[in-house]
């Protein structure tokens, strides 16, 4: 029988931005205040409808920019350093009360980047500690998001803290030149554990290819002067940066 494209019910894309980035020790989501219905007022994701004429990454990077005004530095690329990748499509049938929506949610992980300002149909924008967004140990969250949006979250969260077990996406929260102690600090508020400085520091210098020595040393997180690295061409890690047991 020939195709009838008129059988099947009309649904929408959308694209939703899990944007992490380590500020004051913390691991930290980037949320918008939504100005419009549903949900008006609530803490949502960053994230928009796609447009007939454009690809997920393009209408991801234009998303953010409307609503947070966080910028590429230029067409099709992220910010300097940053990390982007697919994390997981979401299409249960009531995740939005407008209509039929399915969402292609993106992980974007970066150093510590500047204060959003909000855009779009967006009433503001700020970072907002994971902790206080996925609840844990200390009992419910403190903001309560919009759809799906808790669960997109937490899929994000959980992602970053597997990937850098295995891989030396780490230095994706780092300056292009940093020390072993602050890549260190980056495991610490990614995973939520503290480690040692002894032992993580022979790892990650031991792990072939994770980083390579720059020549210089820096002060800026007081005491002695550090070592400077940047990120080896490893993007495997072997052996791996195993998660210790909360």
């Amino acid at each position: 029988m020939p195709y009838d494209p008129s059988e099947f019910p009309p649904f929408a894309v959308t694209v939703d931005l899990v944007v992490l980035t380590v500020r004051r020790h913390a691991l930290c989501a980037l949320l918008v205040r939504r100005g419009e219905d549903p949900y008006r007022g609530q803490w949502a994701l960053p994230g928009g409808f796609v447009r007939a004429d454009e690809d997920l990454a393009s209408a991801a990077a234009r998303e953010l920019a409307e609503e947070t005004g966080l910028r590429t530095q230029d067409a099709g690329s992220w910010h300097a350093g940053a990390h982007l990748e697919q994390l997981a499509t979401y299409g249960e049938p009531a995740r939005d009360p407008r209509m039929r929506v399915v969402s292609v949610a993106h992980l974007v992980l970066a150093p510590d980047l500047p204060t959003p300002t909000a855009g779009g149909d967006a009433g503001s924008a700020q970072w907002w500690p994971t902790s206080e967004l996925l609840g844990g140990a200390e009992g419910e969250p403190d903001e309560v998001l919009a759809f799906d949006h808790a669960r997109i979250l937490a899929d994000g969260v959980e992602r970053a803290r597997s990937k850098i077990e295995y891989s030396s996406l780490a230095a994706a929260f780092c300056p292009p030149e940093f020390t072993v102690g602050e890549l260190r600090r980056v495991y610490e508020a990614v995973w939520g554990v503290p480690l040692d400085p002894r032992n993580f520091h022979r790892k990650v210098t031991g792990t072939p290819g994770f980083l390579v020595p720059v020549g210089g040393t820096t002060t800026r997180q007081g005491g002695r002067p550090a070592q400077l690295f940047r990120a080896g061409g490893a993007s495997a890690l072997n052996p791996p940066m195993l998660r210790p047991e909360a």
